[in-house]
């Protein structure tokens, strides 16, 4: 454990107090106007490309993906960079084939599609879902994780510094919302790649004895070449984790889909674009700093097995590798670090608060549209309610942070195969949804639940299948349910409303060029690290 030096103090305290200034900042509004819904749910819909772009990777990057995939770095190495580097193609297909649909229909949440799309059964029972998923699973291991590093690098209590995550990230989204959030990811997404950048080469220096960067590279691939394997072999102690070529084809595309096409907190900030066209270069910018991110994450915990072999648990990598930093450059790489758990924090908080308001409170009183909120005076009710729901989400992920995560080695893959229980069921749903008009709610549902059920039964009668190709085979099953009873059950009346009429998906020039770019990357990253 260390502490931080009185210069590395000055500079988080001027990092927090101006991060907190300019979310407050951006975030304001005329005198005469107080926050409406669509001021706090969706920062007015007036997002350009580079804020999408920006808060999508700060919504995602936190200390689950720094400290916990860093983590997975030192424990099995390179491979666990392809949960980023096929999130990039990923994106591009998110971009593709689904906004257009969504931003065409003036999509705010996911379960008001499932509504519009399927009814009103399904879209409470998966409203419930996510807000527990976001509370107990996302929630809880960010600040937990975040924790451990404030702990180790600053030296702060870590029960105290739970606490502080969790209240900051609170009152930094409180006012303005998604809009205060979004505008300000920027800062915190170049401080991140900033101070991931100088980690990495503070390290890879060390490793070099100062013969510079690529000597530190060519030395690290030699001394544990094991952990650049990109395509892990059956018996490779890790393999459970990764396995193999359904990396590449099968059960990550599931997770994949679902994490970025059709999770609240990240498809959110595309829902909230200016126009198609912004949300489309948004994610074509978020799509190449993915393929920058594992230097940023997962090298330091590479670098970590040779810098400190002796870790008493993965998770303390990337925290331990940031005592190498001198002091006040530590403290803008450890106010780096706040920035990303509070950005990722501050988004989760947000997409709670966005559904319980809008897809559970809001229908509950029987307002089914803003336009309803307006005629009834509930707007400003409506914002009180999401703050109040906001900060209950807090309160219950620090009160269960340590009991449900204090004895985990890598959070980031227990995230991961709990999530995969119902990943399946969700890419079905919307998969049908968005593109085979004849799914009903009927084999929605049937999928939904076969998801979570078939997934608990490999789990316990075949715990040998590794957890992403038991996603595979549970897709597989939930889909072909879905299809039959959808087929054999006929459809309400009236119970699709989303329209087809307009949505195009041809796109720019520019992001057709773009794309290729990623899809060449990928493929000269995967030819040399296969």
């Amino acid at each position: 454990m260390t502490s931080l030096s009185q210069i590395d103090l000055v500079v988080v305290v001027i990092y927090v107090i101006g991060i907190f200034g300019l979310a407050q900042w951006v975030s304001r509004g005329k005198a005469s106007h107080a926050k409406d819904m669509s001021d706090y749910f969706l920062a007015s819909k007036s997002l350009p490309w580079w804020a999408i772009g920006a808060s999508l990777i700060a919504a995602n990057i936190s200390a689950e993906q720094i400290v916990g995939m860093s983590g997975s770095g030192y424990a099995l190495g390179l491979a666990i960079a392809s949960y980023e580097w096929m999130a990039a193609l990923t994106l591009l297909i998110v971009g593709k084939y689904f906004l257009p649909i969504f931003l065409k229909n003036e999509i705010y949440t996911m379960p008001q599609f499932l509504e519009q799309r399927y009814g009103r059964v399904l879209p409470v029972l998966m409203a419930v879902f996510w807000l527990a998923l976001y509370i107990f699973v996302n929630l809880t291991a960010i600040v937990w994780l975040g924790s451990i590093a404030v702990n180790k690098v600053a030296g702060v209590d870590q029960n105290v510094a739970l606490v502080a995550l969790g209240a900051f990230a609170l009152l930094y989204q409180l006012y303005g919302g998604l809009k205060a959030v979004a505008l300000t990811d920027i800062v915190q997404v170049t401080l991140l790649v900033l101070g991931g950048l100088v980690i990495s080469y503070l390290t890879l220096q060390e490793i070099g004895d100062g013969r510079g960067v690529i000597a530190g590279f060519q030395v690290l691939t030699e001394r544990v070449p094991g952990h650049f394997d990109m395509i892990l072999e059956p018996d490779h102690p890790f393999y459970k984790d990764l396995p193999g070529i359904a990396v590449l084809v099968g059960g990550m595309w599931i997770a994949n889909l679902s994490y970025w096409g059709f999770n609240q907190y990240i498809i959110q900030r595309a829902l909230a674009a200016k126009s198609l066209g912004e949300a489309q270069k948004g994610v074509v910018f978020a799509a190449y700093i993915k393929l920058l991110m594992p230097v940023i994450i997962v090298l330091p915990g590479i670098a970590a097995v040779v810098l400190a072999p002796d870790l008493s648990k993965p998770d303390e990598a990337y925290p331990t590798m940031m005592r190498l930093l001198p002091p006040g450059l530590l403290g803008l790489v450890f106010a780096a670090l706040i920035a990303a758990i509070i950005a990722s924090t501050a988004s989760k908080i947000n997409s709670v608060a966005t559904i319980f308001t809008l897809d559970l409170y809001a229908k509950a009183r029987g307002i089914n549209s803003k336009a309803e909120a307006g005629r009834g005076g509930h707007e400003k009710h409506l914002v009180l309610v999401g703050r109040i729901a906001a900060a209950v989400a807090v309160i219950m992920a620090l009160a269960t942070a340590r009991p449900l995560l204090a004895s985990t080695d890598q959070a980031f893959q227990f995230i991961k195969e709990f999530s995969g229980f119902f990943t399946p069921g969700i890419t079905v749903i919307f998969l049908l949804g968005l593109f085979w008009k004849k799914a009903n709610e009927a084999g929605a549902i049937a999928a939904a639940l076969a998801s979570v059920l078939l997934s608990y039964a490999l789990k316990i009668g075949a715990p040998h299948i590794p957890f992403m190709n038991r996603m595979s085979i549970v897709f597989i099953a939930s889909l072909l349910l879905a299809v039959i009873i959808s087929l054999a059950l006929k459809s309400r009346g009236g119970a699709n409303r989303i329209s087809m009429r307009g949505v195009s998906f041809a796109t720019p020039s520019t992001f057709n060029i773009a794309g290729i770019g990623v899809i060449l990357i990928l493929i000269a990253l995967y030819a040399t690290w296969h």
